[in-house]
């Protein structure tokens, strides 16, 4: 139960939200105001006010933000992009919840209790959170989409990453307890945080798994620091990134750290425009990843024998998550089109007691099971979109038109989206990449279009020759 401090935090966060944007520049203060909320404010607790989605971190920091862009920077927030494909998938992710609603209009008989039906009371809420997840999409899209916007985003990564080191070492040594320290309560089950003869830490997020990817992201912002740093400033900068690294691997979670040992040396080796086509490449596997498992086109029991090659303990975990998956996608696959909606309704359930009997780990089959394809379209097609988009332009331009930073951004916005697939580590931050990046995808494609133009203009001119005056 969190104490009245996690309460108060969460009634405080305007007030410091506002500070930012009052003294910070606008691309810090809209990077800020996301990631300081995700690191510092209580998991789980939450205001529960009628016909609105519960108030808690991430829906208090996204309104604020929104609030004091329009407010305090006097912004504009273009909330809808210029492409077609975008503007229908915002739609259809918004307003999915009714076609939910309306399509289960049934409850679901259990003997302990039955399990109630959708109401249009229901999608109203829904949408409202649906809208609220957005926010940081539409607003990194507006303010976040220069090149130089990306260099601060990464910057900040490292400073987020260094100045939560010191809690995450500490609960590294003695078990994750800050929680409890602070907030009064302890977010998760204790027992998964003990792991390879040591603790993961939690913090403020969550889960661990949350925070290792949290560890990743600033580490990986470290090494694009020192590939694009000075000669004078390496040293200090291979120091960070190596600090970083140490950092992550104190994390004990082996998807985040399989993600960093597969990036660093792209980040090191490969050229931008292949980096940005790589994550393309992942983006257009996280999306068809339903169609390719329901296919049998996932080499699952390779997967499974090389975990298990690594920890029997990696085995057990990764085959209760496979074996729980197919259970759901077949539960998923009973109303395909626009899923069960809320109240666990998607969910395997005892029809005796009503307790559940499985448990969804990964974002995709939450969505799947909960807003159908329709639903599934619409938000993972969102999410890759900015990928896609900037693959397009990695085929048409050359290195140079990228920014490292922008590339790094991409490749860790990637792996985000892969991690997607064990996890449901979906958060502001990961939708505040994909608006910057997004934003960041059209202005190439309109540089190039101007240039392509112009080009073509000197060529006629040139092709003409000069005229003879009589």
């Amino acid at each position: 139960m969190p104490n009245g401090l996690a309460y108060l935090m969460l009634m405080l966060w305007p007030v410091l939200a506002t500070v930012l944007f009052l003294h910070l520049p606008r691309e810090k203060a809209l990077i800020w105001s996301i990631l300081a909320a995700y690191m510092l404010l209580p998991p789980l607790a939450n205001f529960n006010l009628p016909a609105v989605p519960d108030m808690d971190k991430f829906t208090i920091s996204n309104l604020c933000a929104l609030g004091l862009t329009i407010w305090v920077l006097r912004e504009k927030v273009d909330f809808l992009p210029p492409s077609l494909i975008g503007r229908l998938l915002i739609i259809f992710y918004i307003v999915s919840p009714i076609a939910t609603s309306l399509t289960n209009p049934d409850p679901i008989p259990i003997k302990a209790g039955d399990v109630p039906a959708l109401r249009l009371y229901d999608s109203a809420s829904t949408i409202s959170y649906q809208f609220i997840a957005l926010i940081p999409f539409f607003l990194a899209r507006t303010l976040l989409r220069r090149p130089e916007a990306m260099r601060i985003m990464v910057l900040a990564l490292v400073s987020a990453g260094l100045i939560y080191s010191v809690p995450m070492l500490i609960e590294a040594r003695l078990s994750p307890q800050i929680n409890v320290w602070v907030y009064g309560f302890f977010q998760h089950d204790f027992s998964q945080s003990m792991r390879g003869g040591g603790f993961r830490p939690m913090v403020f997020m969550p889960h661990g798994l949350w925070v290792a990817f949290f560890a990743l992201m600033a580490a990986i912002s470290a090494l694009l620091v020192l590939r694009t740093g000075t000669a004078e400033d390496r040293p200090k900068q291979l120091m960070v990134f190596l600090y970083l690294f140490f950092v992550l691997v104190m994390c004990r979670s082996a998807g985040p750290l399989v993600f960093a040992l597969g990036l660093i040396p792209v980040i090191l080796v490969v050229g931008r425009r292949w980096q940005v086509m790589l994550a393309g490449v992942l983006g257009m596997i996280v999306i068809t990843y339903p169609l390719l498992r329901g296919a049998q086109l996932i080499p699952l029991d390779a997967i499974l024998d090389y975990a298990y090659s690594i920890s029997p303990d990696r085995h057990q975990s990764l085959n209760f998550r496979v074996v729980n998956e197919e259970r759901l996608l077949a539960r998923a696959m009973e109303k395909p089109i626009f899923g069960w909606g809320g109240y666990g309704r998607n969910l395997i359930l005892d029809p005796i007691t009503g307790l559940i009997q499985t448990i969804p780990d990964g974002q995709w089959i939450i969505v799947l099971g909960t807003y159908g394809w329709l639903g599934y379209i619409a938000e993972f097609g969102l999410l890759v979109m900015p990928l896609v988009f900037l693959a397009r332009e990695g085929l048409l331009q050359r290195s140079a038109a990228f920014s490292p930073f922008a590339c790094g951004i991409a490749l860790i916005y990637a792996a985000n989206l892969v991690d997607l697939l064990p996890n449901a580590t979906l958060i502001p931050f990961t939708w505040l990449m994909a608006g910057a990046l997004l934003g960041y995808a059209e202005d190439l494609a309109i540089k190039r279009r101007i240039d392509t133009r112009a080009r073509w203009l000197a060529r006629l001119a040139n092709a003409a020759g000069p005229r003879t005056v009589i």
